[in-house]
C-alpha cells in the first residue's frame, strides 16, 4: 500500500489524536484523558450529537489505525491513542459530568485497558484496526458497566 506525504501525515495526526500519542512515557494516559476533555465538551449537547461524535472517532480510529501500523511498521504502537479517546467516551457514556464520577470512570477505564479482561485481550491479538481499536471498545464498555453498577448500588443505599 502506497501512501502519500500529506496522507501519512494526516493518518498519523488522526491516529495519535493530533499528535496527543506522542508525548512522552503514558501515551494511552493522555489519550484517556483527551477523551476526558472531549466528554466535557460535549456534556451540554444532546445524546444524538455525543453519540455521532463517539461514531466518527471509532470510524476515523478503524480508518487510521491499521494504516499507522503500516506507516510505523509496528503492531499496535503505543502512539496510536485514538482507541482510547474513544474507550473513554464509551466508559462515560450516560453518565453526569460530576468530577467524582468522571475520575473515578478515568480510573476503570485504564484498569480495565491494562488488564484486558475478555474478550479484550483476544481483540488485541488480532491484526490492523480491530486489534488497535477492539480491545479499547471492551474496556469502555465495561467500565461504563462497572460504573453504572456503582451509581446505582450507591443511590439504592
Amino acid at each position: 500500500m502506497r501512501f502519500t506525504a500529506l496522507g501519512d501525515l494526516l493518518i498519523k495526526a488522526i491516529s495519535t489524536f493530533f499528535f496527543i500519542g506522542y508525548l512522552p512515557l503514558i501515551p494511552g494516559t493522555f489519550g484517556s484523558i483527551a477523551g476526558v476533555g472531549i466528554f466535557y465538551l460535549l456534556a451540554g449537547s444532546s445524546r444524538s450529537s455525543y453519540f455521532l461524535f463517539l461514531f466518527c472517532i471509532m470510524v476515523l480510529g478503524v480508518l487510521t489505525s491499521g494504516r499507522a501500523e503500516k506507516l510505523l511498521n509496528k503492531k499496535d504502537p503505543g502512539c496510536i491513542v485514538i482507541d482510547e479517546v474513544m474507550g473513554m467516551l464509551i466508559a462515560l457514556c450516560f453518565l453526569p459530568p460530576e468530577p467524582k464520577i468522571v475520575f473515578l470512570a478515568f480510573i476503570i477505564f485504564r484498569i480495565l485497558d491494562m488488564l484486558k479482561p475478555f474478550p479484550a485481550g483476544r481483540l488485541q491479538n488480532l491484526h490492523g484496526a480491530i486489534g488497535v481499536m477492539g480491545d479499547d471498545l471492551v474496556a469502555g464498555a465495561y467500565a461504563s458497566i462497572v460504573l453504572h453498577v456503582i451509581l446505582n448500588l450507591s443511590r439504592a443505599v
